[in-house]
């Protein structure tokens, strides 16, 4: 037998180990909810949303806020704002006649939502934090929700579920699915590593401040829960709405960011590994494989099935890679039918490679970086 073909048998199956016993696993869990003991609570909540040039959509947010289901007056709304439009003005004028939520106002220069938020939280009072986008919009009980999970006393943070994608994209829509199948899974496993900045709560004694360079500011504080001994959970009834796209070259705009930020994260807290139960155990190391590990080995993979196919089949093995377009063509058209949900692995894995290697030449900023795109969606 060629030895290019069996190397390339070698590869697929390396490549599909941790993926099949992440699935046997998910069968044998059978993880459905939250983990956690929830019960109703009604504690003091900073709602913490920096912001930056949002005057667009900054009312249609706030409105939003204050229309959530939750006593207001034991809600204190913390906006870290870093804008050079308007958006401070407008957000004094929409608390000017309310009484409650009580507002307040974080301005500081703008360098990053890192920075924004570590400064924020040195104002913040309310016993719970919840951190959220203006580009978002959040279910009706998503308080109540997080403030359920937080009772329990083992949980110090808990992060949602997009619900809904604005732009109707099935390649996003596909990717959160399967995302929130496997945060539910970590969660019962022990914790969730990936926290989304739109919906995350987290108990303001357990913030640990984040490095003014991250990428991945919720997922780091949820990170810093972690180590600090309380679990994170993901609870699928705490909603929210987000936007998101197709296009491959509007993906990358949105994504490679994002996967930079994980990656450097997973690189800075590496030490973790083997600790903190499960989720140093089983979690950590997942999340190394599919983010770090498994992009690289996917291109190696393409390459020697490219190679092992011409070996037997002459120039028709050529179709491959042509096959490998036709599929990222197709796919971001949102038109693989019922493998559609395949192409948001394989995207999720380019903007991984991509990331990895934006990371090694240098290219990490923590500055901000508006979104054109999914503000359009909310104005």
């Amino acid at each position: 037998m060629d030895m290019l073909v069996v190397a390339t048998a070698a590869l697929v199956a390396v490549a599909a180990v941790p993926y099949v016993v992440y699935v046997g696993l998910y069968a044998l869990v059978a993880p459905s909810g939250t983990p956690a003991s929830t019960d109703e609570a009604e504690p003091t909540v900073s709602i913490l949303l920096p912001t930056y040039d949002e005057a667009d959509i900054i009312e249609r947010k706030l409105a939003n806020l204050c229309a959530l289901d939750y006593p207001m007056e034991r809600v204190e709304v913390v906006v870290a704002d870093s804008s050079d439009d308007e958006t401070p003005a407008l957000v004094r004028d929409f608390f000017a006649d309310r009484d409650a939520p009580s507002l307040t106002l974080v301005e500081k220069e703008s360098r990053g939502v890192a920075r924004a938020i570590n400064s924020a939280m040195e104002a913040v009072s309310g016993e719970v934090v919840f951190r959220t986008d203006a580009d978002s919009e959040l279910a009706d009980d998503a308080l109540r929700v997080a403030a359920a999970n937080l009772d329990d006393t083992e949980v110090g943070a808990v992060t949602g579920r997009q619900a809904d994608v604005l732009g109707d994209s099935e390649v996003e829509q596909d990717y959160r699915d399967i995302l929130s199948r496997l945060q539910t899974l970590e969660s019962h496993l022990d914790s969730t590593f990936i926290c989304h900045g739109p919906c995350f709560a987290f108990e303001r004694d357990d913030f640990v401040p984040i490095a003014p360079d991250s990428l991945a500011d919720d997922t780091e504080i949820g990170v810093g829960v972690r180590r600090g001994g309380d679990r994170v959970v993901m609870d699928p009834e705490m909603r929210f709405v987000e936007s998101g796209v197709s296009s491959f070259t509007e993906r990358r705009t949105r994504k490679d960011r994002r996967a930079m930020g994980l990656v450097q994260l997973l690189m800075r807290n590496r030490d973790l590994l083997g600790r903190h139960g499960r989720y140093g155990r089983v979690v950590l190391p997942f999340n190394w494989w599919f983010m770090v590990i498994s992009p690289w080995l996917a291109v190696l993979t393409a390459v020697v099935v490219t190679a092992a196919a011409v070996s037997v089949a002459g120039a028709w093995g050529l179709a491959i890679p042509v096959l490998a377009v036709a599929f990222g063509w197709l796919g971001q058209s949102d038109r693989l039918g019922p493998i559609q949900p395949l192409h948001a692995v394989v995207d999720a894995q380019v903007s991984l490679l991509v990331a990895q290697i934006r990371l090694v030449r240098g290219d990490v900023t923590g500055t901000w970086e508006v979104d054109r795109g999914s503000r359009e969606a909310f104005e």
